[in-house]
């Protein structure tokens, strides 16, 4: 996710071409759609040129055809997510089209098993209301020739899309009709995230045994085609439905990070203060000293090492600016922040330490990243070879 701070129009590059908005929903059509679009040109395009000669090159014209409408089946698909969420006041930031479909992001919203469930639904429900559309279109006999091929392919990927996102597993859109049985059953939202993504798992090694293992056992040679798409489409699955576990096992402690209780015990100096005030303040290095400028705002953080590197004789007047470090702009926090709220905040500063002060802004501690990351994932932060 951007940072507030983030350009827009260095944000709209990122995610891909802008296609403009759908019921105020800002819709992106993300490089890597082209990718799948090529792949769908190159499959269809033969297949469509010998079932109609007369069209000759103008076939692949009608294969890219074939890539539009299935964009346009996702956008629906993704518009219904968002559209089903706005009724339960779930703010949508944005839709994007890309190489495995397509997904919608939400912004921050309080869910509930329920909730989570019709808005998962709502996705796969459109896809098959538009198979049965374009069965009735077809039962008239109003489309035939390439136009009726265009349909019945129309119909039978929707048909398929649909009945493929209500398997029962992350990152799929079934996977929340796991999640919310063991979020109802547990109270827990992230032990029905875990099951739903091992679901996913199981998905995934039952697809391949049944697309590539099973073939082989049978002595025949799976289809190559077949086997591309279901490496590609499972190793997707798989990533997903990974990334699900992973996330909910961080979100599992959020409840560890806190400012008052990750950040070392600091006080505040000012920075007129001299190296001497710090070494009677924190002569072994601790408390941590943070400096404050004349408006009370903490700017820095004193090296201890710095400072008892200062003789004797020129610490009361060396300035306490020499022997410290900058902060980033606004690296501070209220000692009562905590959870989600507390990270979605410091991702957006710079630096890897945070000041943290009390009602009235008076320094109490000092919040370095490496504790929040330890709280988070239960291990300690990596260490930079760099000095």
């Amino acid at each position: 996710m951007s940072s507030p701070t983030t350009p827009h129009h260095a944000s709209a590059k990122k995610e891909g071409i802008p296609l403009g908005r759908i019921a105020g929903i800002p819709v992106y059509l993300a490089y890597s759609w082209f990718v799948i679009a090529a792949f769908t040109v190159i499959a269809y395009g033969p297949v469509l040129s010998s079932f109609f000669p007369s069209l000759g090159t103008w076939a692949y014209l009608a294969a890219f055809g074939i890539a539009l409408l299935l964009a346009a089946s996702v956008l629906v698909h993704e518009l219904a997510h968002a559209l089903s969420a706005r009724a339960f006041k779930w703010p949508t930031e944005k839709i994007v089209l890309n190489l495995w479909g397509g997904h919608t992001q939400f912004e921050n919203f309080t869910a509930s098993p329920g909730r989570s469930v019709l808005v998962a639904l709502a996705g796969p429900v459109s896809n098959f209301l538009i198979a049965g559309v374009m069965w009735g279109v077809k039962s008239t006999g109003a489309l035939t020739g390439v136009w009726g091929a265009l349909g019945d392919i129309l119909m039978l990927a929707n048909l398929v899309i649909g009945i493929f996102n209500v398997l029962p597993g992350m990152p799929l859109d079934g996977g929340r009709l796991v999640e919310s049985a063991v979020w109802k059953a547990t109270g827990s939202q992230d032990k029905g995230t875990i099951a739903a993504g091992w679901s996913g798992r199981l998905i995934v090694i039952v697809l391949l045994f049944w697309f590539i293992v099973r073939p082989l056992v049978l002595g025949e040679l799976p289809d190559l085609t077949y086997t591309v798409v279901t490496v590609l489409v499972c190793g997707f699955l798989w990533m997903g439905a990974s990334s699900s576990i992973h996330h909910a096992k961080l979100r599992s402690r959020l409840y560890l990070v806190s400012a008052a209780g990750l950040a070392e015990r600091a006080v505040g100096v000012p920075n007129s203060a001299s190296v001497a005030d710090v070494l009677d303040i924190a002569p072994n290095g601790s408390p941590a000293v943070v400096i404050c400028g004349p408006d009370g705002k903490p700017q820095g953080v004193v090296d201890p090492g710095a400072a008892a590197l200062v003789p004797f004789g020129a610490a009361t007047t060396t300035p306490v600016t020499a022997v410290a470090h900058a902060l980033g702009a606004g690296a501070y926090v209220p000692e009562w922040s905590k959870g989600q709220e507390l990270i979605q905040y410091l991702a957006r500063l710079e630096g890897g330490e945070y000041a943290v002060v009390d009602h009235n802004g008076i320094v109490t501690g000092l919040l370095r990243q490496q504790a929040v990351v330890t709280a988070i994932t239960g291990k300690e932060a990596r260490r930079s070879g760099r000095p």
